[in-house]
């Protein structure tokens, strides 16, 4: 087998030095490329270097070549199981079969093959390029974009990538091929062209002041006005926007490209503040009117943005808007696919898994579960938060990460002022109109959900033209239920008596009475005020409080007979409760014995205790209960 690996070493080395020289690559510019020292090539062109497959995975993305089916090629029939990939020198069996990783224009010294750069918080194509960073290659669906269309819109969850996204179609438009090679577009593209680009991004600042929009888009225009030398005392934002465009394009002689970043941040940032949100949206009006109007002098224009509340007032006199929010051929532009994440990040993975002391299988199992299952359109590929990846290939542990980043203050809000169940949250039948809706004034929060990455599509009814939606990942699903909880069950953090472990324990039991008793006390805890609806705000706490437990419950249940109000069951055990407002408990049990809330579970085998509660809208607490 030594034999073996000697023919592999000695053919790698020759090839490579031949591939160099076919390329005009030198030994630095290949070292640039692969991520390591000088000293590293040179070891490796002589013979002497170890093989692994980090290393020949980074010489394939260098000089654009497969070294692997070569030295098959070369050396087959020399040594029994070469032909079919057989392991030799981290050469695995099978490998021919496996995703390689991809690394484009590494540079800097790197101590071994383990030492990867992972782009957290780096959104800027060149830097991640020119830096070493790995990029997952998305620089087909640019080229597509390009040439097929002029203005578009699309909208993905915050830390999705939209900003990497116009980061990379700014270094496109711009001209700077060099970046590319390596890449889709570089054997794509013909031309490059290179157009002068206005890049506005509305990140990074907080929009409380009617004063802050103002200023954001004065950078913005002194910023490329001073660039273009063509000074402005105009103060209104749409003129200046539109004498800008036309000074550009005539200094330049070129069509203007023009990408907004998070156009709607300004509007979504004052949800409830319908003053400044009204202030902020006649500004943005009279900003992204001139698009329509400066149409003939843009070659490209492209925003983005993490909802499309507003959308159809600010874009009111833009109907050339192409929205690729839902368009199957673009579902793929932002995300990071599952045969992304093998063939990018498979060594990352391995290592992960070895830190935990797990099977990579098991870390791809596990990556899955919290991390994947964003979907656009009815029948896309599901999709990972490159967020959540990152952090977690980076750190090499499991944890909630894009949810520690944010919270849906406003959602949150809405519900606690109890205007809306949780359970339809996690809804069935949701039509397009709702997953694009634009009423900023009173949003839908399943519309707002959606949007924000807080639900994504599971199913599509073809007959009915509905949506099924519900939480993408437990990553989401447990953040959610967090945020949520502290608003509806603070103690449950607070005071030991209310910890999750001892209503669970009472539950598994079958000990009613000290459920009951422990819900009574929580409600009647000095600290703990019950807000909006009574009777949604009771079940809405019922219900965080189960789902936590890790119990499947249903509020407003519909049954033939009507609707239960709480419904959860364990192994052994069915829990029904009916709820009155300053009636009696023993009135809510009889509905439940009038209307058979029972009969869809008597053939369960499992016990079934009903349960009447009365709720005091005087005191907000629990006033007394029954069951049976």
């Amino acid at each position: 087998m030594e034999a073996v690996w000697q023919k592999y070493a000695q053919f790698i080395s020759l090839q490579v030095q031949h591939w160099m020289e076919e390329k005009g690559v030198t030994q630095k510019a290949l070292a640039q490329r692969m991520g390591c020292s000088q000293q590293h090539v040179s070891a490796l062109l002589k013979g002497n270097s170890n093989l692994t497959l980090e290393t020949i995975a980074r010489i394939e993305s260098a000089l654009g070549v497969d070294i692997i089916k070569s030295a098959i090629t070369h050396v087959q029939g020399y040594g029994a199981g070469v032909g079919a990939g057989y392991g030799v020198g981290g050469l695995e069996p099978g490998y021919l079969n496996e995703p390689r990783p991809v690394y484009v224009r590494k540079s800097g010294t790197l101590k071994n093959d383990s030492c990867l750069k992972y782009p957290i918080g780096v959104q800027t194509f060149e830097k991640i390029i020119e830096g070493g960073w790995l990029y997952v290659d998305k620089t087909a669906w640019i080229y597509k974009l390009a040439k097929t269309g002029q203005f578009y819109f699309l909208n993905r969850p915050r830390r999705f990538g939209k900003s990497l996204l116009l980061s990379t179609i700014d270094a496109y438009f711009s001209g700077k091929r060099e970046l590319f090679e390596g890449l889709e577009i570089y054997e794509l593209e013909d031309e490059w062209i290179e157009y002068p680009v206005l890049h506005m991004d509305f990140t990074g600042s907080s929009y409380s002041e009617i004063d802050a929009l103002d200023s954001k888009l004065n950078d913005f225009f002194e910023r490329y006005e001073e660039k273009y030398s063509c000074s402005s005392r105009e103060q209104n934002a749409g003129v200046r926007f539109s004498k800008l465009i036309e000074a550009v394009a005539n200094k330049t002689g070129k069509q203007v490209v023009i990408l907004i970043d998070e156009y709607d941040k300004p509007i979504v940032d004052n949800l409830g503040d319908y003053a400044l949100m009204d202030d902020y949206r006649k500004g943005l009006q009279g900003f992204y009117s001139v698009l329509k109007e400066k149409e003939s002098q843009i070659r490209f224009c492209m925003l983005t943005g993490v909802s499309k509340l507003g959308k159809l007032s600010v874009f009111s006199a833009l109907n050339s808007l192409k929205d690729i929010s839902l368009n199957p051929v673009y579902s793929e532009i932002c995300g990071i696919t599952e045969e992304e994440l093998r063939k990018t990040f498979d060594c990352s993975i391995a290592e992960m898994a070895s830190a935990l002391n797990i099977s990579k299988d098991e870390c791809y199992s596990e990556f899955k579960k919290q991390y994947d299952g964003y979907h656009f359109t009815s029948d896309s590929k599901g999709l990972y938060n490159p967020f959540s990846v990152l952090n977690a290939l980076s750190s090499k542990r499991f944890a909630g990460y894009w949810y520690e980043t944010g919270t849906p203050t406003f959602l949150v809000e809405y519900l606690r002022d109890g205007k809306y169940r949780l359970d339809d949250l996690e809804t069935n039948g949701v039509s397009e109109a709702t997953l694009t809706g634009a009423n900023y004034y009173e949003p839908d929060p399943v519309t707002l959900l959606y949007q924000t990455g807080y639900l994504t599509i599971k199913e599509y009814d073809k007959r009915f033209k509905t949506y099924i939606l519900d939480y993408p990942n437990d990553e989401v699903r447990e953040g959610f239920l967090g945020a949520i909880s502290l608003v509806y069950t603070p103690l449950m953090k607070r005071r030991g008596d209310f910890a999750v472990s001892r209503f669970v324990r009472d539950i598994e039991a079958g000990n009613v009475e000290s459920l009951m008793n422990r819900f009574t006390a929580f409600f009647a805890d000095s600290d703990y005020q019950v807000q909006g609806n009574l009777e949604i705000y009771f079940q809405n706490t019922f219900a965080v409080m189960l789902k936590m437990m890790g119990f499947y419950v249903q509020t407003e249940r519909h049954t033939s007979n009507g609707r239960i109000d709480v419904v959860f069951d364990t192994e052994r055990y069915v829990f029904i409760i009916e709820i009155k407002r300053d009636g009696s408990a023993a009135d809510a049990l009889a509905q439940i014995k009038e209307k058979g809330y029972d009969k869809p579970y008597l053939a369960s085998g499992k016990k079934i205790f009903t349960i009447g509660v009365n709720f005091s809208t005087e005191t907000k607490r629990i006033q007394e209960w029954i069951m049976e």
